[in-house]
Formats: structure tokens, C-alpha cells, sequence
């Protein structure tokens, strides 16, 4: 299994801290935000390949430097001429065999993402991790999901104004390489760029998909004031 990590943006909300700095790169709890999630997959993970921009690519590559680690710039240097998250898997994915967890490089986890794994290596379909959203505003601005009782994925509606339930699905998706390499397809038929779960939505209707549910919290740093809540309390994930 490969690990693809989305670090492409250019995180404007936390400017001026990343104006000139990676976010995913960002000291978290002593040790950047991507260490922890590295650290968390090393011994499930063949490979990981991080797509960034141009304008970050040469603090990556200094970054991973003697480690498993491909650094792929995806030669956008603005964030209105930004690719998209779904065209930068496309990128990472093109010469990839192998199923692939696609992830964001701004999340921290308290839990390990080695039972997500698991769970989709059991259920041998792609998979996305969902938790319980109840709160409409927050609905509205991310991806909710149903299942049925085996947790097959029956509607993906990304920022729906009328969510049809109340799974939430963060930026975590594990796709079986066959589905993967659809996204040139699903691009050609109207699928989103911007947001990652576009393609999973577009997926989950040509394809069975599953839902793991996370069995704790998920900190999305996309401001100053989530990430100084998480700066110095965050511990990395119970094992």
C-alpha cells in the first residue's frame, strides 16, 4: 500500500505564519504535523508520496531528505492557479500499482489510522472514515454520507444544504488501485477538483464503498486559533 498525502495548499487562513512555510510542516505537540501521521502508518505503509506545490517543494524535499518519501510538485506557485486536490492524487497516483490511503497533511488524529486500514483490506472495497456530525452548519461545508447496517455506503453528498444524514467524512479515503485510476474518468464526466471527496462521492456511485467509523477525535488545523488550541496539547494517536 502507498500513502498519498495532500499538502498542495497554500493555507491563506493562516497567513502570515504560512506565507512562506508549509502548514503541514508546522510544529505540532514537538514534531511536525506530517511526522505524526508518518510515524503512525510506518509499518503498514510501502511508500509515501507527498504532492506539494512549487513554491513549498524545495522545504518538502529538504524535509524528507534520507527518508521513504517522494516529494512531487505539482507546479502551481498561487493559490488561484492551485490544481485541486482530486487532480493532485490524479498526479500522485499515475504511475502507482498499488491500492492507495489518500490523506490530508493538515489533520492530527488521537487514534491510529492502522484499524482504518484493516477494516478496508477486510471488506476488500474502497473506503472513507465518517463520525457523527449533528450540528447543520457544519453539515453544510463538508461531505455527509448514509450506510446501511454493513456500513456500505448508500448517498455521498459533499456540502449538501440538505443533508439527507449526519456522517461527516474527513479528508481520509483508502481506494483500491483499480478505483484510484478512475479519476480520469470521473473528471471527464463533471467530478469536482477542488474538494479530495469529490471523487469519493463521484465513486460511491459507480462502486461499493465502505464507512469506518473514527473511534476518536480529528483536529483540522485551518486557522490561527485551531492551531494554537492544538500546538502544545496534542500527544499523537493512542496505539
Amino acid at each position: 500500500m502507498k500513502c498519498v498525502i495532500l499538502a498542495a495548499g497554500y493555507a491563506t487562513r493562516l497567513y502570515p505564519l504560512t506565507e512562506n512555510f508549509p502548514k503541514p510542516l508546522l510544529p505540532v505537540g514537538g514534531k511536525p504535523i506530517l511526522d505524526w501521521l508518518i510515524d503512525d502508518l510506518d509499518t503498514v505503509a510501502d511508500e509515501f508520496v507527498v504532492v506539494t506545490n512549487h513554491r513549498f517543494a524545495g522545504r518538502f524535499h529538504t524535509w524528507a531528505q534520507g527518508r521513504n518519501i517522494t516529494v512531487i510538485d505539482d507546479r502551481t506557485q498561487t493559490n488561484e492557479t492551485r490544481l485541486g486536490a482530486v487532480k493532485d492524487i490524479w498526479l500522485a497516483v499515475s504511475n502507482i500499482t498499488d491500492d492507495v490511503l489518500v490523506m490530508a497533511g493538515d489533520n492530527v488524529l488521537t487514534f491510529s489510522l492502522v484499524p482504518f486500514i484493516g477494516f478496508a483490506r477486510e471488506k476488500g472495497t474502497s473506503c472513507v472514515m465518517c463520525h457523527k456530525e449533528d450540528r447543520p452548519e457544519k453539515q453544510r461545508r463538508t461531505a455527509v454520507i448514509t450506510v446501511d447496517q454493513n456500513g456500505l455506503i448508500t448517498s455521498y453528498e459533499e456540502k449538501p444544504e440538505h443533508p439527507r444524514g449526519n456522517l461527516a467524512v474527513p479528508p481520509f479515503y483508502y481506494y483500491l488501485n483499480r478505483d484510484v485510476k478512475r479519476i480520469g474518468e470521473a473528471l471527464k464526466a463533471g467530478c469536482g477538483s477542488d474538494a479530495p471527496g469529490s471523487f469519493a462521492a463521484w465513486l460511491s456511485a459507480h462502486a461499493a464503498m465502505h464507512a469506518w467509523q473514527m473511534p476518536g477525535r480529528r483536529y483540522d488545523i485551518g486557522d490561527l486559533s485551531s492551531y494554537e488550541a492544538v500546538r502544545e496539547s496534542y500527544r499523537g494517536p493512542v496505539l
